[in-house]
């Protein structure tokens, strides 16, 4: 994985950081923790310029966001109803509540999602899917990814040959994130599981 980045930067430069970013928002396994990091360290031996790393990184998380908002467009929230009602436990009502939460907090969520592992990509889903209007959508995710795209391509910068140092933390904080994200599954599986025993329960006394 390192090699192909490293190929990548080499005969690209930060327009190659750029792309690798921008295709870690389709495919979650190139992850940024490994990307970010790279190009800065590539930027403190003067092999790419560091404000060009910013500007391509940025600009890469933007387009693969945006890729993922049109999916969210063209899915549509009819189709997203109809899905739903497919799917064991889940009520339309679930996306309903879902759906005025994210008109409430959809800005603050775009925005903050962008420097959440997981999230980050995903985020650009119900975005679309609520078609949020995409000059705020794009401005949103442009600001949230440069200060997410900063912190680590400064970190690479600032490490040196030990930027892999960051790898670690990141995968730390996104284990965590997973593990928050089963727990509120299987919480929320327990609680309708338990409804329906109750429903079933009264209409049998």
């Amino acid at each position: 994985m390192t090699d192909w980045l490293v190929e990548l930067m080499e005969s690209l430069g930060a327009p190659g950081a750029g792309f690798a970013v921008a295709m870690e928002n389709l495919f979650p396994p190139i992850p940024s923790e490994v990307i970010l990091p790279l190009a800065g360290f590539a930027s403190s031996r003067g092999e790419m310029n560091l404000l060009g790393v910013l500007l391509w990184t940025t600009t890469g998380s933007v387009v693969g966001a945006l890729a993922l908002y049109w999916i969210g467009a063209m899915l549509g929230r009819e189709r997203v109803l109809a899905l739903a009602a497919r799917v064991p436990l889940l009520k339309v009502a679930d996306i309903d509540k879902t759906e005025a939460w994210f008109l409430r907090h959809g800005r603050k969520t775009v925005f903050l999602g962008r420097m959440i592992p997981i999230f980050r990509s995903l985020i650009s889903i119900p975005a679309g899917v609520e078609r949020m209007p995409l000059g705020v959508f794009t401005a949103l995710t442009a600001a949230g990814s440069l200060i997410w795209n900063t912190v680590f391509v400064l970190a690479g910068y600032l490490l040196g040959e030990n930027w892999s140092l960051v790898e670690p933390y990141v995968s730390f904080g996104t284990n965590v994130v997973i593990a928050i994200v089963a727990l509120a599954v299987l919480v929320f599986v327990a609680l309708r599981l338990n409804e329906r025993y109750k429903g079933r329960h009264a209409a049998r006394g």
